[in-house]
């Protein structure tokens, strides 16, 4: 029902209300003594009662629009029926003369700006009638002027505030009718997407879900509707309702969160990603969801053929230091063999014997803590503290040059990531052993441990703690910072170029990141970046 039919009933409802006291009046004058006002009450009354019939007839019955002819003949039809009321009721000293300030309103408000102009005249000319010939009274008081004046002013006033209320109204109404499209629009694109989307309110009952969701997940939508939905999101998708709600208590949006989810014809793998809109001081969460299985599985498969290739280069990389010791022993071996050697080159090539042996002990030694690479116990670990104990081990190394020293930028504060103990001792130790290994007279190794406030644009670690360690050693050339974390990829002499090869696959097995470069005042910069310590639950799926 539009503004102007809502007016209109009102107006009908006034107009029968009048009409009928005033016939209810006449009547009650006529039981006493009959007289021509019983004549013109009734007419009144009749007239209402057709003129509200026609016009409800014709808009509510025929379901027309109010047209302009039609607004015009029933306001001129009320402006007569107050007038022949104000008369009947004392005329220029009716208490009823205001009704005609009522009249020139719903005129200036059903009508445009000319129209309800047009009516306040012909309602004022009608009370000057009423006051001057109907009375018999040929000179109208200061009053009655001042009466037919403000009818005027209210009917300029009301038209002008009907005419910048319906120019509003229409602007309001195509916005409106905008929107509906939009909203249609919308819901038509989200029935579409294949991507699923399910919509709950600060009390888990469900809002909204398309046609992707209650596929993906099992659930009927409309029977779900407005009920409490959490409990079955984690029966269908183990987590998922449980990151909804923590996400509604903590309002902070989820950008990526895997479910794994069990199924006859095997497991589905979702992604899921949640957004928290305010209404009202009510978080409402929209989960974003998309089955990633075989996304998964590509991974899984570029994952294996990575991992065979790198085992293909590490083996020929193996293969290629191992020969080279082998080589010389043989070589050895075969010269010690003979009779032709003097006491002086026999000792020479059993060292050479003993040393290359001893350097394939130590290649093999750390190729296999390299391979044993591999996250056998999380837990919450104090970064600081093991720094500490790499110090101290470190520094009852035998390849310390005991001229080197290593201390701390400033006091180390406890610092906690996630991850397994004896693989960050390893690591910060393989990373200190370094440092101290590329120094050389009176040197100096120093370790920072903080909170970094701001990353580097390559390294995308949430919340992270930072572990540097920095010597006064001969620095990296520009050139081998690509290949620092190589297997087998040394710059010391003797050295097997395993260690930081296991320091970078420690970090990476931590989710972090290690970056390399050469510090300000000379020497290399080794740093690392963990993700601090959570309490957050887990699902046995990543949160990032």
């Amino acid at each position: 029902m539009g503004r102007t039919e809502r007016m209109l009933r009102w107006l009908y409802i006034g107009r029968l209300m009048v009409a009928s006291a005033i016939f209810i009046a006449a009547l009650s004058q006529w039981l006493t003594s009959a007289g021509p006002d019983t004549l013109i009450a009734t007419i009144a009354l009749i007239s209402a009662f057709v003129m509200t019939g026609a016009g409800l007839w014709w808009v509510e019955v025929m379901g027309r629009s109010p047209g302009r002819n039609f607004l015009y003949v029933q306001l001129i039809y009320d402006v007569l029926l107050v007038a022949a009321t104000v008369n009947l009721t004392g005329g220029a000293v009716s208490p009823l003369v205001p009704l005609f300030i009522i009249v020139i309103t719903a005129a200036a408000l059903l009508l445009p700006l000319p129209g309800g102009m047009l009516i306040g005249a012909f309602a004022s000319l009608m009370f000057f009638a009423d006051v001057v010939v109907l009375d018999n009274d040929q000179t109208a008081s200061r009053d009655d002027f001042l009466r037919i004046g403000l009818f005027g002013v209210v009917a300029v006033a009301t038209a002008a505030v009907g005419e910048r209320l319906r120019r509003t109204g229409s602007a309001l109404g195509v916005m409106e009718s905008e929107l509906r499209q939009l909203r249609l629009d919308n819901n038509d694109i989200l029935a579409a997407i294949d991507t699923a989307l399910v919509t709950v309110d600060g009390d888990g009952c469900l809002i909204y879900m398309n046609a992707a969701a209650s596929e993906l997940l099992g659930i009927v939508a409309t029977e779900w509707a407005g009920r409490p939905l959490l409990d079955e999101l984690d029966r269908t998708a183990p987590g998922l309702g449980t990151l909804v709600r923590r996400t509604a208590a903590t309002r902070v949006a989820v950008t990526r969160f895997e479910i794994r989810k069990r199924a006859v014809l095997g497991d589905r793998y979702l992604g899921v990603r949640t957004t928290v809109l305010e209404r009202e001081g009510v978080p409402w969460v929209t989960a974003v969801i998309q089955d990633i299985t075989e996304g998964k599985q590509i991974e899984d498969l570029i994952r294996r053929a990575e991992r065979l290739q790198a085992v293909a280069e590490l083996g020929a990389s193996l293969a290629h230091e191992i020969k080279n010791p082998l080589a010389s022993i043989r070589s050895a071996v075969e010269q010690l063999a003979g009779d032709r050697l003097n006491r002086d080159d026999r000792d020479m090539l059993r060292r050479l014997v003993v040393k290359e042996s001893e350097r394939l002990s130590r290649l093999l030694s750390d190729f296999m803590e390299f391979s044993r690479v591999e996250m056998r116990r999380w837990s919450s670990v104090d970064l600081g503290n093991v720094a500490r104990e790499a110090i101290e081990l470190v520094a009852n190394h035998p390849d310390r040059n005991t001229s080197t020293r290593i201390d701390f930028v400033k006091p180390i504060q406890p610092m906690l990531v996630d991850g397994d103990y004896d693989l960050l001792h390893r690591a910060v130790f393989n990373l200190v052993l370094n440092a101290v290994q590329h120094t050389s007279g009176a040197g100096v190794v120093t370790l920072e441990l903080d909170r970094p406030v701001e990353l580097p644009p390559s390294v995308q670690v949430q919340t992270p703690v930072r572990l540097s360690v920095h010597d006064n050693g001969p620095g990296v050339r520009e050139e081998d910072i690509p290949r620092m974390f190589d297997p087998f990829f040394t710059t010391r002499n003797g050295g097997t170029g395993l260690g930081l090869a296991m320091v970078h696959r420690a970090v990476e097995a931590h989710r972090g990141a290690i970056l390399v470069d050469s510090g300000t005042d000379g020497g290399a910069r080794f740093t690392i970046y963990l993700p601090a310590h959570s309490d957050r639950e887990r699902y046995g799926s990543k949160v990032n």
